[in-house]
């Protein structure tokens, strides 16, 4: 633990992971992640506190329920996935960055419930290019450049995606529900306008909590699937006697597992002190303060994941009660409501692969490698620059002819 003065602000940097574990279970730190990317966050579920949290939460847990995701896993996404994939094994080459993209855009709209009338690549392209601007926005904080600018761009995104995607999709579940529930979509938008009453939401918040789950369904899935393919590559070429554990569902969950700990979507979390805190270790933390959670030292925490915590394993064991993607879904009444989905369940010594939820990143992930990725000599990836956050810019693969 650090603390710094910075103006008249109290700045406390947590890189334990026990410390860290107890800054996301007090009700005292409001999230702060998102201060500056107000234009899509404001009033979302992330960014909620106390009762305004706990209300939302226990009406969209509803739809982040086992037998949705078993249906979303099993019926939906594999079909999505090899639609997505397919012109691209075609053609056997993508770039894994916009692939990863595209994919985790199909499946994201789908959870959140952006209808797609047209289904057309321009009406893709277009949702894709909302999608970026919103990832924009909610990382404003990381951007460089003009920030003022690139917010009145989020701003003009948003309007432009409720005039096209939103509200159509609007009308067209309040057709159904109004009709009855049987043919109701199990999705975001959905559930927000089957409790409206319950909820009593704003439209302009409705779509901000709709974008929101657009852009982390689609963006942080992406960023796992890249990096989770690029780790796994490498992990290959140095183990050719592991040439086939690609076919190993569990094996790519592990790996999904693994990629996201040391890759969490952001590298540290931010909570505001609402009132004095003590930790259990004994640090304190001051009203008004700020607190960092440096995630990147907690998912490497050594003695918890062994002196080689910062290298990637797949075959990697924790100690019980330790998540193997560490702290990056969070923990407390903040946990990913989508860890789940995206992730699955994590896997035990008995688990039964049959009836086991892998999340969409690993089947994602193995369908690309039964497709036969593998890099391209020609061409190398590339990082992106316009961001201080660690994200590739482009990252070019071949397809076809693998295993």
């Amino acid at each position: 633990m650090t603390t710094a003065a910075t103006g008249e602000s109290v700045v406390v940097t947590l890189s334990t992971f026990a410390d860290a574990k107890d800054a996301y279970r007090s009700r005292d730190l409001r999230q702060s992640l998102y201060d500056e990317g107000e234009v899509v966050m404001a009033d979302v579920l992330v960014n909620l506190h106390g009762t305004e949290h706990r209300d939302r939460r226990r009406v969209e847990n509803r739809m982040f329920r086992r037998d949705v995701f078993e249906r979303y896993e099993r019926d939906l996404f594999p079909e999505v996935t090899a639609q997505t994939l397919a012109p691209y094994v075609a053609a056997g080459h993508v770039d894994l960055v916009h692939l990863g993209h595209e994919l985790m855009l199909n499946l994201a709209a789908l959870t959140a419930g952006i209808d797609r009338p047209e289904g057309t690549a321009a009406e893709t392209a277009r949702l894709h290019a909302h999608m970026m601007r919103f990832i924009e926005g909610a990382t404003l904080a990381h951007a460089t450049g003009d920030k003022a600018a690139k917010a009145a761009e989020v701003a003009r995104a948003l309007e432009e995606w409720d005039a096209e995607f939103l509200a159509p999709s609007i009308a067209r579940r309040r057709e159904i529900l109004a009709a009855g529930d049987a043919e109701a979509p199990r999705d975001v938008l959905t559930t927000l306008l089957r409790h409206a009453d319950e909820l009593d939401l704003p439209h302009h918040v409705v779509r901000r909590e709709v974008a929101f789950y657009l852009l982390a369904g689609a963006h942080t899935s992406a960023t796992a699937f890249v990096r989770t393919v690029d780790h796994l590559l490498g992990w290959f070429a140095d183990h050719p006697g592991r040439a086939h554990a690609h076919t190993d569902p569990l094996f790519l969950q592990r790996a999904v597992h693994e990629t996201v700990r040391l890759n969490p979507s952001s590298p540290v979390g931010r909570r505001r002190a609402l009132a004095p805190v003590a930790l259990r270790s004994g640090t304190t933390i001051p009203e008004g303060a700020t607190v960092v959670i440096d995630l990147q030292a907690v998912n490497r925490d050594t003695t918890l994941f062994g002196p080689d915590a910062a290298a990637f394993d797949p075959d990697r064991t924790v100690p019980a009660g330790v998540a193997p993607f560490g702290l990056s879904f969070a923990a407390g009444m903040h946990v990913c409501i989508g860890q789940d989905l995206a992730a699955g369940v994590v896997a035990r010594p008995d688990t039964d692969p049959d009836t086991h939820l892998f999340g969409l990143v690993t089947g994602a992930v193995g369908q690309l490698f039964a497709a036969g990725v593998r890099h391209d000599p020609e061409h190398s990836p590339e990082r992106d620059t316009t961001t201080a956050r660690p994200y590739w810019a482009t990252y070019p693969v071949l397809l076809g002819g693998g295993s």
